[in-house]
Order: C-alpha cells, then sequence, then structure tokens
C-alpha cells in the first residue's frame, strides 16, 4: 500500500485547494464558505515523483460531539490512523488563531509526524503569518499557495523523510526480480515506436522493405524519393526468445543540410521528419557506410537527443563497405566525441540488401527503450546519491560551500531527475556532468539522454523570493 497523506486544519484555510493540486485534477468541492468539506475524501496522488494516497478532511470545529460539525471533528480525528504523516495547513495571511493552537496542542500528542503548511503565501503578506506558526512547535512551516503552486519544491522536501526514508521498510521487501521481469513485459507487449531518419539516399526504405520483407516503400538509386514519413505497424520475432512483438516502422524524408534545402515541397518533407522524431520512442540514425560519418549526421542525431528520444545508430551497406573494422572503430570514435553527452551509443553494423544485422539492431531498440523508460525509486536514488556526494564532495566556490540535499526522478521518456539544495547557481557544470554520468553509468541510464533540473528551495523572507537555477543534463544552462 501506499503512505498516506492526511490533510488537517480549521474550516477554510485551504485543505480542498490543496487536495486538487496533489491529486492533480478539481476532485474536492471548493468554495469561500466554509465547512464544504464534510467527508474523508481519498486521492492518488504524485509530488515530484514521490507517489502516495493523500485524504481530504473536514475543518476541525470546536463543537459538541454529538452536532453535525462535532462528528466531522471525530471523522478527522479518526483519519490519522495508520497514517504516515499529517499535513497541518493554516492560513499564513490570518496568522495563527486561538483553533490553530487547539490543533497544534492535539497532534502533539499523536504519534504521527506533522508538517506546518503555510498556505496562501503567495506574495509577502503571509509573512508574518509564517513566522507565527513557528510558536506552534512543530517545526519549520512549509511556506505555500495552493491556488498557485508554490511551494511544491519544499513541500517534498518535508515529506520525503516520512514517505520514503533510507530504505525500504522491514515488511516491505525490495522489489523481486519477478517484479522487474513483469513490468518489463508489459513494456514489451506495447509496439514499439521506431523512426528511421538520416541524409538522402542511406537506404532508409530499402531497410524497412528488407524488415517486412516486401516493397512496401519506393525505392531507387535517385536521392529523396521519400517525402512523406511513412508508418508501418509490423511484428517482428525475436530469434533469440521466439517473442512476438509489435513494431511501429517510421520511414521518414532524407534530412540534408538546412542550406541545402530550397524547395518548399523538401522543407514540408525535413519538417515532416522532424515530427516523426517526436513521435517515436526510439531513433535509429542511418549512415551509409561507403561515405562514413559527416557533420550533417551528428546534426541530425543532436536533434534526436534534445527531443528526449533514444538513439541508436546503424551503419548501412556494410556488406560493400571497405575496412569495415577500421570504419566501424573511427565512426565509434567520432560518436563518443561529437555527443560526448550521450557516450556508448548502440552502433550496429545492418545490410539493407541482405538483412545482415537487422534483428540484433531490432533486439537493441528494445533494450534501450526499456532503459529510456526506467524509475528509479527516491530512496534507492538518494542512496546512490549520497554516496555520490561522499566520494565527490561539491566544491567551495569562494569558500562557500554548495549544499546539495537531496534527489528525485521527476518523469521518464526521457528520465528527468530534479536536484534540490541551497547556492545551486555556484555549481560548476563539470560537476553537473559528474552527476549525470553517475547517474547513466550506475543507475542503468546508458547511452539514453538524461536531464537534471537543479533547484533551490524558495525562501519566503528574502525580497526577491527567487530559487536557485535550472540546468538541463547534456544541454546546459538554462
Amino acid at each position: 500500500m501506499k503512505p498516506q497523506v492526511i490533510i488537517i486544519g480549521r474550516p477554510n484555510v485551504g485543505k480542498s485547494t490543496l487536495f486538487n493540486r496533489l491529486v492533480g485534477k478539481r476532485v474536492a468541492l471548493v468554495d469561500d464558505q466554509p465547512g464544504v468539506t464534510r467527508d474523508r475524501r481519498i486521492g492518488e496522488a504524485e509530488l515530484l515523483g514521490l507517489e502516495f494516497e493523500i485524504v481530504d478532511t473536514a475543518g476541525w470545529e470546536d463543537e459538541d460531539p454529538h452536532t453535525l460539525s462535532g462528528r466531522m471533528r471525530k471523522q478527522t480525528e479518526e483519519s490519522l490512523q495508520g497514517a504516515s504523516v499529517a499535513v497541518f495547513v493554516i492560513d499564513s495571511r490570518a496568522g495563527l488563531t486561538p483553533l490553530d493552537r487547539e490543533i497544534a496542542a492535539w497532534l502533539r500528542t499523536t504519534s504521527v509526524p506533522v508538517v506546518v503548511l503555510a498556505n496562501k503565501a503567495e506574495g509577502r503578506s503571509g509573512d508574518s503569518g509564517i513566522l507565527e506558526s513557528y510558536e506552534l512547535g512543530l517545526g519549520d512551516p512549509v511556506p505555500f499557495s495552493a491556488e498557485h503552486g508554490e511551494g511544491l519544491s519544499d513541500l517534498f522536501g518535508a515529506l520525503l523523510p516520512h514517505l520514503e526514508p533510507d530504505g525500504p521498510p522491514e515488511d516491505e521487501p525490495e522489489l523481486d526480480d519477478s517484479e522487474e521481469e513483469e513490468d518489463e513485459a508489459t513494456l514489451n507487449a506495447k509496439p514499439l515506436k521506431l523512426a528511421i531518419v538520416g541524409r538522402p539516399n542511406a537506404g532508409k526504405s530499402t531497410l524497412i522493405n528488407q524488415m517486412l520483407g516486401e516493397e512496401r516503400l519506393l525505392t531507387g538509386p535517385e536521392a529523396g524519393i521519400t517525402r512523406d514519413s511513412i508508418a508501418v505497424d509490423w511484428q517482428w520475432t525475436d530469434p533469440e526468445s521466439g517473442d512476438v512483438r509489435d513494431i511501429r516502422l517510421i520511414d521518414t524524408a532524407g534530412m540534408r543540410k538546412r542550406a541545402k534545402v530550397v524547395e518548399k515541397l523538401e522543407k514540408l518533407s525535413v519538417a515532416d521528419a522532424r515530427r516523426a522524431v517526436d513521435f517515436a520512442e526510439v531513433v535509429v540514425l542511418l549512415l551509409d557506410a561507403t561515405k562514413g560519418l559527416e557533420h550533417q549526421d551528428l546534426k541530425i542525431a543532436s536533434m534526436a537527443i534534445e527531443e528526449g528520444r533514444a538513439l541508436m545508430i546503424a551503419i548501412n551497406k556494410w556488406d560493400i563497405a571497405a575496412e569495415p573494422s577500421k570504419l566501424f572503430n573511427g565512426i565509434r570514435f567520432a560518436l563518443d566525441e561529437g555527443l560526448a553527452q550521450v557516450r556508448g551509443l548502440p552502433l550496429i553494423a545492418v545490410s539493407a540488401k541482405t538483412g545482415k544485422g537487422i534483428d540484433q539492431m531490432l533486439a537493441a531498440a528494445f533494450e534501450i527503450r526499456a532503459s529510456w523508460s526506467k524509475r528509479v525509486s527516491t530512496a534507492a536514488l538518494n542512496r546512490w546519491f549520497d554516496h555520490a556526494l561522499a566520494n565527490n564532495p561539491p566544491p567551495a566556490p569562494k569558500g562557500r560551500r554548495v549544499k546539495l540535499r537531496y534527489i528525485t526522478q521527476a518523469g521518464t521518456r526521457p528520465p528527468r531527475f530534479v536536484v534540490f539544495g541551497t547556492r545551486l547557481e555556484a555549481l560548476p557544470t563539470s560537476y553537473e556532468r559528474y552527476l549525470i554520468n553517475g547517474i547513466r553509468r550506475e543507475l542503468g541510464f546508458e547511452a539514453v539522454p538524461v536531464r537534471v533540473v537543479l533547484k533551490s528551495p524558495k525562501n519566503p523572507y528574502n525580497a526577491n523570493r527567487g530559487g536557485g537555477g535550472n540546468y538541463s543534463g547534456g544541454g546546459g544552462r538554462k
């Protein structure tokens, strides 16, 4: 079962607005009139990769237990049973009320951890209420605006120790191999969206025809025959396992240097090819073995990486290649130099004419899609993060230390991570690359684009209320 977070507070402090914000849609009714929520409402919430159940409760009122308000309060008290953490919401603009202090006194008698959330803290109108909330004796308040979504990273930092501790609970074992295999099987059951891109006349349509076993696409010695991006649904039988897997093959127009593309029709064809890359999961950049790796190939590869697609390289016309071993090693070296942000891309030799290497290319495409779609738990990720910081602590520019606090995976396809800390604007790009390379090497994200954002929590007492800088893995600073 997922951990459970209970929202508690007096009426009209924004509990249901917070619930809707964390659930991601308007589920709970919201109105300026107090007491709209009466029953507990449970929803599935996700906060920067942290998944949990969120429970909205009725506003706490000091009424006779037999009245409607009193019975609502009883429901709220019972909601704490089995909860992982309680989020105690106060109105930072209104400041503390006697009822707030009564709720805090009751929460201190329970064994459930409490996070104080100072809502309605947008602008500076809530600063006095935030300072006043320290009187509750429940730790540092989290400045927040449920209406505008401000303070989500701070709330994440406050909830993380209670929802995902350093290791799994004793009664909740680590995911075993069978569960991992079941997840991979579910992914493999979905069609692989595979786009073939490259310069004109590299043999893209011929390669797809060889896979299909029929002349499905028009081919010939003339460059630029393909204009529209053509998608073909196909089933491939893995020769190793015998599994039949669905693939959607996407043939694209050849991409020449921009300066050479002058005709309107060719411009439209190239634009269509770019849209096909956006649609794909895995992109195969097809090279011509008789021409080797050219600058335009690197530009096409960079475009796919910037779009966040999983990329692999196939060298076509291998059956007529001169000095194949030297050619292969030269292309590998040039790729690692020219695409340093994704070293180790799969490099496969194929022949569209004979079919050589096609099964190997498709098997590698399914493997790289699995890496591209992989998610690491926040607990496991932070264990790796602590180890990485211990092995190579962040530098201290001008004698002031950059503090990195924790990391979470914010998304997949491509993998996206958020690192939280302070003074992140002073963190050198070289240290960011160190973290990205470690994520790839040690967490199973080899050869896929990885995005990393550095984020500082907002300081509500800072005049400019600014955060730290944002960075994108493999793409420099934003």
